[in-house]
């Protein structure tokens, strides 16, 4: 049988439509395969980031394969609002922290690495001994050492009409103990020891020489009843 032109040309388009629609077809699938692999992909990141909220983590998240590691969340510095803080407090003695406790009274002035001119400086509270003049070359934490004048009273006939001898003297304070307050704690000297490079005069010698070492007993009671809960 004799085909027409116009026959033959049906027969071609009619031919071209079956491999058109698998064309079209081939591409609707990889649109639903792209599709698929991005709703994968959106799920996997929602599952990861959930388990970082479910376990207290935050940061940069790597992930290798099935391992996922996260970067802690440190503990906060900073206190909760209304939250008091706590005074500052020292944990242990400092040059800074420590002090001389003028007449062994901790309700009076406290002395850091003081001078003691004018009057002086009261080492007791009966007016007896005090130090003038001072200098320093240390003080620390441990101890504080000081080169200056010993102001002694004998006391004879009684201590109001005794006779005040300046004696030339190293004073070494040492033993600091702790004070406790609402604006924080400090450390007082509660021993002092002696050396005299002119000796003693003689009215201050055998029964009559000054306490040496001198441990300041009432002061270390006071203190230490400051810290009391």
């Amino acid at each position: 049988m004799q085909i027409t032109p116009a026959a033959a040309g049906g027969q071609v388009g009619r031919a071209r439509r079956p491999r058109q629609v698998a064309s079209w077809a081939s591409l609707a699938c990889v649109a639903v395969l792209l599709t698929a692999c991005s709703s994968s992909t959106s799920s996997a990141a929602f599952s990861t980031s959930s388990a970082s909220s479910a376990t207290g983590t935050a940061g940069p998240v790597s992930t290798s394969g099935t391992s996922i590691t996260a970067s802690p969340v440190p503990p906060s510095s900073t206190a909760a609002a209304g939250t008091p803080t706590a005074s500052p407090s020292v944990g242990a003695p400092t040059g800074a922290s420590t002090f001389l406790a003028s007449e062994q009274d901790l309700n009076g002035p406290l002395l850091h690495q003081p001078v003691c001119d004018g009057f002086g400086c009261a080492l007791s509270g009966d007016s007896t001994a005090f130090l003038f003049h001072m200098t320093w070359s240390t003080w620390s934490g441990g101890e504080a050492v000081g080169t200056g004048t010993y102001k002694l009273d004998d006391c004879n006939p009684d201590c109001a009409g005794g006779h005040v001898y300046s004696v030339a003297t190293v004073v070494t304070l040492s033993q600091p103990v702790k004070v406790c307050s609402s604006s924080g704690s400090r450390w007082i000297w509660t021993h002092a020891s002696f050396t005299f490079p002119q000796g003693l005069p003689k009215a201050l010698q055998g029964q009559n020489a000054p306490q040496n070492p001198w441990t300041f007993t009432g002061l270390i009671t006071a203190a230490q009843q400051t810290c009391v809960s």
